[in-house]
């Protein structure tokens, strides 16, 4: 096994174990409480972390490690390759029973992913990719849509948020619709089910950095909203904003939000 495959093994079976161990701890009750800033989180989000910290750090333990549920640590910008995790992306569609969530993993070497793995329990849905290998679902390669006119194209957003009368260039009529996880947001933009998903504000790197990988492979773009590329493994686990789509949409989209300036970043997890 070569090692983007090895490397891809490995995440997407300890998805495949957290999985399985927050849809028990959910069948058994949750604890539920408020981070900072009001977000929720649970007793099943801080076991899937320890579960993936273990499985993953123990065989690779020269990697460094960026994950929503614990604490950053500086030495992790001293390593070529970390693992970038979010053990439960879209935790409030989780708490409420609702199937739109997953765990999204990924491996990132010298600022760039090279593995990722997007896993959706309640939907029985695995989404994956290496650098240069392609995209799959489930085993079968995806691709992104091949649209090329944002008039009826389908998107991930806000609808009140393009629909507004501030745009200088308006927006053509399309239809909206809503997934909690961000992750599972690109991971349907990768395999043609949307055409599109946009965010205009900073998105951490544990809710993109799989999804990046596998919406490139399947073909699709992904950048800031100003068109810029992104890179992880910074001091501020950040990317500005969120345009992912099908190839011929990326630049009809960002010619309409680039005059947006970028938004502050209110807090940062800049390590210790």
């Amino acid at each position: 096994m070569t090692g983007l495959a090895a490397d891809l093994e490995l995440i997407r079976s300890a998805a495949l174990e957290a999985g399985a161990l927050a849809l028990q701890a959910r069948d058994k009750g949750l604890r539920i409480w408020s981070k900072p800033g009001g977000s929720p989180v649970t007793s099943a989000d801080m076991a899937v972390d320890r579960l993936l910290r273990e499985r993953l750090l123990s065989a690779r333990p020269d990697h460094g490690w960026l994950s929503e549920e614990t604490a950053d640590d500086a030495l992790r910008l001293s390593r070529r390759r970390i693992f970038v995790v979010d053990p439960i992306d879209g935790t409030v569609a989780y708490m409420k029973g609702k199937p739109w969530w997953c765990i999204p993993i990924a491996v990132v070497e010298d600022g760039r992913p090279v593995a990722a793995v997007i896993h959706a329990p309640a939907l029985g849905e695995t989404f994956t990719a290496t650098l240069g290998g392609g995209a799959r679902l489930n085993g079968q390669t995806i691709t992104a849509s091949d649209t090329a006119d944002l008039d009826d194209a389908s998107v991930l957003a806000d609808a009140r948020l393009l629909e507004g009368p501030e745009w200088a260039e308006p927006w053509p009529t399309m239809r909206f619709e809503k997934r909690n996880a961000i992750a599972y947001r690109m991971a349907l933009v990768a395999a043609g089910a949307f055409d599109a998903a946009i965010a205009l504000t900073p998105k951490w790197d544990w809710d993109v950095c799989a999804g990046a990988l596998i919406v490139e492979e399947a073909g699709g773009a992904v950048t800031d909203h100003h068109g810029g590329g992104w890179r992880f493994n910074q001091a501020d686990p950040r990317q500005n904003s969120l345009v992912c789509s099908a190839p011929a949409l990326h630049p009809l989209i960002v010619r309409r939000t680039a005059p947006i300036p970028l938004a502050p970043r209110q807090s940062s997890r800049t390590p210790a």
